[in-house]
């Protein structure tokens, strides 16, 4: 582990930092509190700390409040001290420490203590994984790595609140792939996955960093387009079109071409609900497939705002 040491007597802090060094240990040692705090607040910092209980710039159990409150990983902190009275223990204990160290300490102990504290550790690190697995599994969807109809619904909402607020454009494009349904009914589910693979990489790649796309639902996808209007959203929207078209979903030995239909629907302020503009956009889509698939459709009558 890497570990740092608080304590501004040299003698002890030297001693400390061998012992450490001895056990295999990685050591950051600073002489005081203020130092301390910096160390542990740092991007790389140390996940276990032993600090002195008194020391300049900062106590031990000031350095244990500060980090409480601001650091983003939990740090194990063992304080060093040579009070051992009930009170100071939960002194201690109130101001955040996790375990004590007597003065002068003893190595099997010190030994001890840090097994503990890399248990806890691991297991913090265990769940935090686990969390953010669970959060992306409920923001993404698994097939695409596109985030749900959940997520892209959301950030629908946030978007025209933004555009009412900013007095902007927003421009909503849902796309569908053609003849989606005679892929998998050809091919099979398994290539219908790849497809939609595919199509997702290919969206993906003609956005801006601030656009968002999101699986729909089956083999729709929806793209909102921030600050853009019908000119600019139509663009982006043909852009897209024509990638997905140049590039066939790749299978086994050989290839199957693939083509998306588009609907563009734009709100010039973000006066309209998210189901309007919606439905809007479903309609231009309509008109797209009807007019022969592979083809970008504007929904008229979108652009103002609701009354």
């Amino acid at each position: 582990m890497r570990i740092l040491i608080a304590d501004d007597e040299a003698m002890s802090r030297t001693l400390l930092q061998a012992t450490l060094k001895r056990l295999g240990h990685e050591v950051v040692a600073v002489a005081d509190g203020t130092a301390a705090i910096a160390a542990l607040l740092a991007p790389d910092a140390p996940r276990l700390a032993i600090l002195d209980w008194m020391m300049p710039g900062a106590s031990g159990l000031e350095v244990c409040r500060e980090i409480r409150q601001r650091a983003e990983a939990y740090v194990y902190v063992v304080l060093l001290t040579a009070r051992d009275s009930a009170e100071d223990l939960v002194t201690g204990l109130d101001a955040g420490a996790d375990d004590f160290l007597t003065k002068p300490f003893n190595a099997g102990e010190l030994r001890a203590r840090l097994r503990s504290g890399a248990r806890v550790i691991d297991l913090q690190t265990n769940l935090l994984e686990a969390q953010e697995a669970l959060k992306f599994q409920a923001t993404v969807d698994h097939l695409t790595g596109l985030w749900n109809r959940r997520m892209i619904m959301e950030q629908l909402d946030r978007e025209l609140n933004r555009a009412r607020h900013e007095v902007r454009p927003l421009a909503l494009a849902l796309v569908d792939i053609d003849r989606f349904k005679s892929v998998n009914d050809t091919y099979g589910h398994g290539i219908g996955d790849v497809v939609l693979q595919s199509t997702a990489v290919a969206l993906k790649s003609q956005l801006r960093q601030y656009d968002f796309v999101g699986r729909y639902g089956g083999e729709e996808f929806l793209i909102l387009l921030p600050g853009c209007d019908a000119a600019a959203g139509r663009l982006v929207a043909e852009r897209v079109r024509a990638c997905v078209a140049s590039q066939p979903a790749a299978v086994g030995n050989g290839t199957i071409p693939v083509s998306v239909s588009i609907g563009l629907a734009v709100t010039d302020i973000g006066g309209l609900v998210a189901s309007t503009l919606i439905e809007a956009a479903d309609a231009a889509l309509y008109v797209a497939k009807a007019n022969g698939r592979n083809r970008v459709e504007l929904s008229v009558g979108t652009t103002k705002a609701a009354a």
